[in-house]
């Protein structure tokens, strides 16, 4: 079977699973493993934000929105190339990733006859529920049963060290310029955390999370999210965040 993954958190999953050998096409932003975008080919492109503040990033999207242009180009030729049998991606963020009505309309254009296979979870299980989807129609149903096991057992021990404690409250910031507020799964993590997820002003600890490492990308790593803010609210009983991806902000 070949891949074609054009979202970060399902490249993530393939590696997970132990089928990337299967996965033949990624994005520009399937960054996590690193080496994805050095083995793979690229069949998704956009603007490189990376030395951008949040001001102007917000600034250049709704610019390209208003206008009717597109975030991402598909390198439609490099697509076909790849002959892939199963396309992964989403339609849950117009912002967030090549919507799945345009990969369909290429390949119709293209006459290729991937399989469209698109991931908009909402929750934190219905990411957990994600990663058996992929499982299922990649022929690694197994590996992704086990991997949703895993992953179920890390969060209930954090919910044990956790259960019966106060719940502090919490407000997640997902963009700081202009500032909003976190949505989807993100108060799943922090309710799993042992927390009480709400839209209130920081309080007296601030921490700085990377939001695509722990927050943002609903793949697995997200267990590691809910660890993580474990660890900053229940210090006592939740080991320290043992990742380069939390810093508490003075």
């Amino acid at each position: 079977m070949r891949l074609v993954s054009l979202l970060p958190s399902a490249t993530e999953i393939v590696y997970a699973l132990g089928i990337d050998e299967q996965l033949v096409g990624v994005s520009f932003e399937c960054d996590e493993p690193a080496r994805a975008r050095i083995e793979k080919t690229v069949v998704v492109g956009g603007r490189d934000t990376s030395e951008m503040s949040p001001r102007a990033i917000d600034d250049y999207v709704r610019a390209q929105l208003a206008t009717g242009r597109d975030l991402y180009t598909l390198h439609a030729g490099a697509l076909a190339e790849l002959r892939p049998d199963v396309i992964l991606t989403q339609d849950l963020c117009r912002v967030c990733a090549l919507p799945s009505g345009q990969v369909e309309r290429a390949l119709d254009h293209l006459g290729c006859n991937a399989d469209v296979v698109t991931l908009d979870p909402h929750t934190l299980p219905d990411v957990l529920e994600s990663i058996l989807i992929v499982g299922r129609r990649t022929g690694a149903e197994p590996q992704a049963r086990d991997l949703v096991t895993r992953l179920r057992e890390r969060l209930v021990t954090v919910a044990e060290r956790v259960a019966g404690r106060a719940r502090p409250r919490v407000a997640v910031v997902e963009w700081v310029d202009p500032p909003f507020r976190a949505g989807h799964w993100v108060p799943d993590l922090v309710h799993a955390a042992g927390g009480e997820p709400v839209c209130a002003l920081p309080g007296r600890s601030v921490w700085a999370l990377d939001g695509d490492s722990l927050v943002v990308r609903p793949g697995p790593r997200l267990v590691t999210g809910v660890e993580v803010i474990a660890a900053i609210l229940h210090p006592d009983v939740v080991p320290g965040p043992a990742t380069a991806a939390a810093a508490r902000v003075a």
